[in-house]
């Protein structure tokens, strides 16, 4: 990465400030960008779903994982959950998507407030067997349902089932021939697999499933700093999770530094992410406790009060190059952590020098997040909170004394509650990161880079005024 006039500004840089000048390319697709990462997280696209309980959830965690990202589980999560969740993540098929299944004993209204759990649309109805018998799409708004019906006579029936296993590319020939939206997959005995949709089928032809040494989907975990975090850091690589995070808010204090390294000592025989940290000091002392990735970023994410409350982070651009600097010479990595908000700002983060952007509010507004979802008089929103805010805090510090509990919520540092609308063009996470990659591989052409580590040393930068940043933005309704 170099600047355009060869010398980097005196003062600090968030992705709005910069752009990246095109080079000369023999690039001739941007399907011919490798997307993968060597960070050691496995990621097939660089994208990792940040630890936020609004967020990363089990749906999630399949979802992302099999289009090549990965998800890290809070860690406030309670440790039996977070063990359910990685098996369940580990036994989800790396082609078939999870369906919401239903029972001949459920009704309309079981099925109607499932199924906006899944992007696909649908539940599938089955019977004592898990054998397949019909489908149920989600009401229309506006259309009455009946929702005492049970689902077995409401439901439509399955336009295509074929063997799971099929080749997507036949799967989505199907799909076309039956002007059907949606297969189902069983296995030898007519039982259900899993389902796959259109866009599903092409998605497996363009995205690499993010997957371990045994070929299942990965998943990793976060642990804090407090009580016996080696024992819970063995206790999820016990579960299978396949990358620990050891995460606060302020990552460059001595109570990380020797939670970090006692973790380490341990040798649990996975990748150990930590943060967060804005300075190369703060990288440095990092890596020398024992992290092979640093987290960067105090403050740029969309949930986070911290520099309004204290004056303290740093223009995220910036931070993230110069701790991939230090982590470069040191044989480490770093993850943007924050503050992506455009699929630009995710090439940004490359460019800069981070293996991985670490993505949190954006995807809380989709159907694989966590929660349930609400709508009103402007469409559907599911509710979102940060990770430092007073419910975060009051969820992490439930087993405290009630006055300890009482006087930690005097002191917060994100925000509660938000509303993050469902976009109706892109509702699946899935959804949002084709719109990511898309740029992303688009940036990596302009540059004349193969791949995202060519994309960050052929780079060229330009610092622009927010007239130059407003002037890129489209205007769809003219001027």
């Amino acid at each position: 990465m170099r600047f355009l006039d060869g010398h980097a500004p005196r003062h600090d840089l968030t992705y709005d400030d910069v752009f990246i000048v095109p080079n000369r390319s023999d690039l001739a697709s941007r399907f011919d960008v490798d997307m993968s990462t060597s960070d050691g997280s496995g990621t097939t696209v660089p994208l990792v779903v940040a630890n936020m309980t609004a967020i990363a959830g089990k749906r999630m965690a399949e979802t992302v994982a099999r289009r090549g990202g990965l998800v890290v589980l809070p860690q406030d999560v309670p440790l039996d959950a977070a063990s359910d969740t990685i098996g369940y993540v580990k036994s989800r098929h790396l082609v078939a998507e999870t369906p919401v299944v239903l029972t001949r004993a459920d009704v309309m209204a079981h099925a109607q407030a499932l199924i906006p759990k899944r992007a696909h649309g649908v539940a599938v109805v089955v019977d004592d067997d898990r054998r397949p018998i019909g489908l149920i799409p989600r009401a229309v708004p506006g259309h009455a349902t009946d929702l005492f019906t049970d689902v077995a006579s409401a439901a439509e029936p399955v336009p295509v089932t074929l063997p799971v296993g099929t080749d997507p590319r036949v799967v989505f020939d199907a799909l076309v021939e039956a002007h059907a939206d949606l297969a189902v997959l069983t296995d030898a005995d007519g039982a259900l697999v899993g389902v796959l949709s259109r866009l599903g089928a092409l998605r497996s032809g363009i995205y690499r499933p993010n997957v371990d040494a045994d070929g299942r989907l990965r998943v990793a975990a976060a642990v804090g700093i407090n009580g016996d975090v080696v024992a819970r850091a063995r206790a999820l690589v016990d579960a299978g999770a396949d990358l620990l995070v050891v995460d606060t808010a302020h990552g460059h204090q001595e109570k990380m530094l020797s939670a970090l390294a006692a973790v380490a000592s341990a040798d649990l025989g996975v990748p150990l992410a930590a943060g967060n940290v804005v300075s190369g000091q703060g990288a440095l002392d990092l890596i020398n406790a024992g992290a092979d990735i640093v987290k960067v970023g105090v403050g740029p994410g969309a949930m986070c009060t911290t520099r309004m409350m204290t004056g303290v982070g740093r223009p995220q651009f910036s931070a993230v190059a110069e701790c991939a600097a230090v982590a470069r010479e040191h044989g480490a990595s770093v993850w943007a952590d924050g503050g992506i908000r455009h699929p630009r700002d995710v090439a940004l983060a490359v460019a800069a020098g981070a293996s991985n952007a670490m993505v949190g509010s954006w995807f809380a507004g989709t159907y694989e997040s966590p929660g349930d979802l609400y709508s009103d008089a402007d469409g559907e929103y599911k509710v979102s909170f940060g990770m430092a805010s007073k419910r975060a805090v009051a969820a992490r510090s439930a087993g405290d004394s009630a006055y300890d509990r009482a006087r930690k919520a005097l002191f917060e540092e994100g925000i509660s509650t938000s509303r993050i609308r469902i976009d109706p063009e892109r509702p699946g996470v899935e959804d949002l990161i084709d719109h990511i990659c898309s740029g992303v591989r688009s940036t990596a052409t302009y540059t004349g880079a193969a791949t995202l580590a060519e994309m960050h040393d052929k780079a060229v930068l330009g610092v622009q005024s927010a007239a130059g940043f407003a002037e890129g933005r489209p205007l769809p309704g003219g001027w």
